[in-house]
């Protein structure tokens, strides 16, 4: 990993509340559509109200039901929606276009000063920008993230949200790279840890006391997890039928629990080998048990591989990249594809041989503080404030 450049430094952690609420006055619209934005606009979204910002908390509807979104306000304690925009589903043209086509309307009422989006989701795009182009202040948080793989619609999500917006909140050093490659300049710039982590620092307690592992009569390091659903993995039958056998052979020395994705079960039928067991979505708190108790962990998820780091759990990524590949080199993960005998070797290899528990730096919890922090230093107060001007926009 090369260092970043010296312009550009990482943000302390606060020692304390601040003493006065500088960002009082100012009007923040934080977004969130799908389950791993809830995730993450709960520290921020805390943060920011603790300085003084009133806030608009919209749910764009990507992800709707009770099982993918409602239990997940109740786990994380998040308030309740200030607007909703029942997106719904659909291609990703068209559940980006009602996206967008609503919340324009929606920012043209409000005339916020600062819209927050996270992650990589259609909504995440499409809220950026209608922000862009009515002249409101953007911030992107989990910035500068890159798979280098333009087939995953997530990595076109992150590389135009990017482009787009104009406080670039980074949770990794290749994450500043990235950004300050493709020509964003220093001061939108921030490294300030993984707003994940604060959440799941924040509720693993409560997590761990959850009775899930009883309740499936699993004990702890009994079992490994298993979670899939991105369209490369699920969709192609080739790569499903060769991911089916290595997973197969696994559950031969580790049964598998695979919470699966409405989307996911369909494509499955009677396909599972024996040995692995299929349940429904669970809820935020019961994934984090799950993942807790697990002796190896199989995946697909971005989130989860940062999830499992952090609680010192190995991970392999059925993919052949990763967009978070800090949860590799300061992390529990291992990237291993999907060619059947590598996923076996590997999973043999972690049950008998389990990496060291680590943690990459500035992943302590403070991350949604830093960002509150530095939004309230640079945000003027007054409703509709514009986007900064930063010359030739984002050339590079």
């Amino acid at each position: 990993m090369t260092s970043p450049p010296s312009t550009w430094a990482p943000v302390p952690s606060p020692r304390s509340a601040p003493e006065s609420r500088p960002a009082a006055g100012v009007h923040a619209v934080v977004v969130a559509g799908a389950r791993p934005n809830f995730v993450k606009a709960k520290p921020v979204l805390d943060a920011l109200e603790s300085t003084g910002m009133r806030t608009s908390l919209v749910h764009t509807g990507q992800h709707y039901d009770e099982a993918m979104s409602g239990v997940f306000f109740t786990d994380l304690d998040l308030r309740a929606p200030d607007h909703h925009l029942a997106a719904g589903s659909g291609s990703h043209a068209v559940q980006t276009a009602a996206v967008m086509t609503s919340f324009e309307t929606l920012l043209e009422r409000l005339r916020p000063d600062l819209v927050v989006v996270f992650g990589d989701v259609n909504s995440t795009l499409a809220c950026a920008l209608v922000a862009a182009k009515a002249g409101v202040r953007a911030a992107h948080v989990e910035a500068g993230l890159r798979s280098g793989d333009r087939s995953m619609p997530e990595e076109i999500n992150r590389i135009v949200t990017d482009r787009l917006c104009d406080d670039l909140f980074a949770t990794s050093p290749e994450a500043v790279e990235h950004l300050l490659r493709e020509g964003a300049a220093p001061d939108q710039v921030h490294l300030v840890g993984n707003v994940m982590v604060d959440t799941l620092l924040a509720r693993c307690a409560d997590a761990l006391a959850r009775p899930v592992l009883a309740d499936l009569g699993l004990r702890p390091g009994g079992y490994g997890l298993l979670t899939l659903h991105r369209p490369a993995n699920v969709d192609d039958p080739a790569t499903l039928t060769g991911l089916l056998v290595a997973l197969g052979q696994i559950a031969e020395c580790c049964p598998l629990l695979f919470p699966a994705h409405p989307r996911t079960a369909a494509q499955l039928a009677d396909r599972l080998p024996a040995g692995i067991r299929l349940i429904g979505p669970v809820g935020y708190l019961d994934s984090i048990a799950l993942q807790a108790g697990a002796s190896l962990v199989l995946t697909d998820s971005g989130g989860i591989q940062e999830e499992t780091t952090v609680l010192g759990v190995p991970c392999l990524t059925l993919r052949d990249n990763t967009e978070r590949p800090l949860t590799v080199t300061e992390g529990t993960n291992q990237v291993v594809g999907r060619d059947p005998a590598m996923v076996v070797a590997a999973a043999l290899e972690a049950l008998e041989n389990p990496p060291p528990p680590r943690r990459p730096a500035l992943w302590d919890g403070h991350a949604g503080q830093r960002i509150a922090a530095i939004l309230a230093r640079t945000l003027p107060a007054g409703t509709g404030a514009a986007a900064p001007q930063r010359g030739e926009f984002r050339s590079g």
